[in-house]
């Protein structure tokens, strides 16, 4: 009986203490959804108060939220909003907006896309798109084989003597042509990722140099490249698009995050602005108040010349970059990023512009699967959300990734074997007698159905014996298939000129003022200067230990005037002088030489001219070649017995 009282008693109140949580949770929800209401209420009153602003005023300045104890993972702090200006923006405010928006990559940057493309829908605009369209395309290279083909010397020496000759109509060695692409048509649509598969020497990364208006001029192009239906000499297509190399070319003294800033201040903001100045127009007409998030990353995005850019962040997250933000990206002489990161880096150098129609070519060389699969996911939301235009080639990518791609480029032998919808690649090869088997990965299939070594294990018909199928038949079959029936009747329309956007395809040869792009090389290689301070220290600390030998060996006391073999001494010391200041700058010889391929790249890329990178490099060292030479001078100059009149 006590047993079954105090059980009972237990229960009771353990029931009572469960009801006055029950209440203590009622009134703890009710608090923070007050609260929740009041910081939406504080919000709109800041931002519809913006809108009261002058239009220049009211582009540059948004509401940015905070935390009192910067905690964003407790719901209970009470949110701060504060007015600030979006070109000023320190570095912790930028790390609290990215962190808070994406906690996870994929899923977060789909729902903020999608928040930026419904404030877009709602007044209206038109976001600018590009078609790029190739017909008939043909690459023809002339080259030597055997051993006359091999980078030796005597090759060399006899490729400019048969330069000069060539010059005078005399042609006397053979040079076999190859063809690295017969007759490609396609096209390659906005708003739908496109996937270029391929087995390796297929030619994929000269169509896509082709279509980026990068090709040697050695090489010999029939048949036309068109975006938008404009020829490539109608605009400037290095900066309508963008051709990221499988080849990570960086400086290895700058960290991942200077890097990005350095690429995007040099690629400015190409139609942001104005696509800000629009919008901003249209919602206040209509009265519209944006959401606060959105408003500061496009306001944010839009400001050009800016040192610390928010796009930079946002990249450096979405790539999965965040973590060795500030760490060296590295070369061969000093400890850096992994090869996976480095080859992030270069995807990244150029998302951070804004370029929306990307050439990838085999991005995920060195990435593990999931690394990928996050990456390219985060692109196919930007294709799909943005209308993008993307190509890329990938290696073997993991059947997950396979799935995230809308259209499907299949190159073999220099000719296009299929064009056309993911969903309708498979059904093409069953037409040809061939079947994927159930536990292959499709992508796989794909780059050895062609094959001459690969082709016999997936013949599917058994009615017929097997016979090598060429690329040649593969693609005639594919011409008379119903999806490249459909791509003939789309090419055989042009594209209508009067339906491109203005802003869609560059003009000019530079999307920034030469002063800024002056300014940003100067920041760039002030930055390296002081990155390598150690190695003007021990230079410095170097002449001065060779000055003090230097004044020994030519003391005053053993330097006489009286005749001419005492003249040559001097004359000694000053070759001597000459020859040390001369070896003491062979430094930022090896420097330059080794930090030619970068600015190769970004010539080629048109982030700026040579100038503005030749006027940085010479002006900077100019002082400590200055300083330098004083020091020496200092320490030698009385010491050893020159002249002390100032007109000597």
């Amino acid at each position: 009986m006590d047993l079954e009282r105090v059980g009972s008693g237990r229960r009771v109140s353990r029931s009572r203490s469960r009801g006055s949580w029950g209440v203590e949770d009622v009134f703890s929800a009710s608090r923070r959804s007050r609260r929740s209401n009041l910081d939406d209420d504080e919000e709109a009153l800041r931002l519809a108060a913006l809108e009261k602003l002058p239009t220049y005023d009211r582009l540059r300045t948004s509401i940015i939220k905070s935390f009192e104890d910067n905690d964003h993972n407790n719901v209970g702090n009470r949110v701060v909003h504060k007015e600030v200006d979006v070109r000023k923006l320190d570095i912790n405010d930028r790390q609290n907006f990215i962190d808070r928006l994406f906690k996870v990559a994929e899923e977060d940057n789909e729902k903020f896309l999608k928040k930026f493309r419904n404030r877009i829908d709602k007044v209206g605009i038109r976001l600018p798109t590009v078609e790029v369209r190739f017909e008939h395309l043909t690459i023809e290279a002339d080259c030597y084989i055997g051993t006359r083909a091999l980078p030796t010397l005597p090759n060399a020496a006899l490729n400019i003597a048969e330069t000069g000759l060539g010059l005078l109509g005399i042609r006397l060695a053979k040079q076999t042509k190859l063809t690295i692409l017969k007759d490609a048509s396609g096209i390659v649509k906005p708003s739908r990722m496109t996937l270029l598969l391929g087995p390796p020497s297929s030619g994929k990364t000269t169509l896509l140099l082709a279509l980026a208006g990068k090709l040697d001029s050695s090489l010999k192009v029939r048949g036309e490249v068109t975006y938008n239906g404009h020829r490539l000499n109608e605009f400037v297509p290095q900066k309508t698009s963008a051709y990221i190399s499988q080849n990570d070319v960086h400086i290895g003294e700058m960290t991942v995050k200077e890097t990005l800033d350095f690429s995007a201040r040099c690629q400015g903001v190409g139609p942001r602005y104005e696509l800000l100045t629009e919008l901003a127009r249209r919602e206040k007409e209509a009265g519209i108040v944006p959401e606060a998030e959105v408003d500061l990353f496009m306001k944010a995005t839009a400001m050009e010349g800016v040192e610390g850019s928010l796009i930079t962040d946002y990249t450096l997250r979405i790539l999965g970059l965040d973590i060795c933000q500030d760490t060296m990206v590295g070369d061969e002489m000093q400890r850096g990023i992994s090869g996976g990161q480095k080859k992030r880096v270069t995807t990244g150098e150029m998302i951070v512009g804004p370029t929306k129609t990307l050439f990838m070519d085999e991005i995920s060389t060195g990435l593990d699967s999931s690394t990928t699969f996050q990456i390219v996911k985060c692109l196919q939301q930007i294709v799909h959300l943005t209308e993008a235009t993307i190509l890329m080639s990938l290696l073997q990518p993991a059947p997950e990734t396979f799935d995230l791609f809308d259209d499907i480029i299949l190159l073999s032998e220099g000719q296009i074997v299929y064009q056309g919808p993911r969903a309708h690649i498979l059904e093409f090869f069953e037409s040809c007698g061939f079947r994927c088997p159930e536990r292959k990965g499709t992508a796989d299939f794909l780059q050895e159905v062609t094959s001459r070594k690969d082709q016999e294990q997936y013949w599917a018909d058994r009615s017929k014996p097997y016979r090598y199928i060429p690329v040649s038949e593969f693609a005639n079959r594919f011409k008379s298939f119903h999806v490249g029936m459909r791509l003939e009747d789309q090419l055989s329309i042009p594209y209508d000129r009067s339906q491109s956007h203005q802003p869609a395809l560059v003009f000019k040869k530079y999307s920034v003022p030469k002063m800024e792009l002056l300014k940003t090389s100067f920041d760039k290689e002030w930055l390296l200067i002081k990155r390598n301070a150690f190695v003007y220290v021990f230079k410095t600390v170097q002449i001065i230990i060779v000055a003090l030998i230097a004044s020994t060996v030519f003391l005053r006391t053993k330097m006489h005037t009286r005749n001419e073999s005492d003249g040559g001494l001097y004359v000694g010391a000053l070759l001597f002088s000459m020859i040390i200041n001369m070896f003491n700058g062979f430094y930022e010889l090896s420097l330059t030489i080794v930090r030619l391929p970068v600015f190769y790249k970004q010539r080629d890329l048109l982030f700026h001219p040579a100038w503005v990178y030749t006027l940085p490099t010479f002006l900077l060292r100019i002082p400590i070649s200055i300083f330098e030479s004083i020091v020496w001078m200092v320490i030698t100059y009385y010491t050893i017995g020159f002249a002390p009149e100032a007109s000597r």
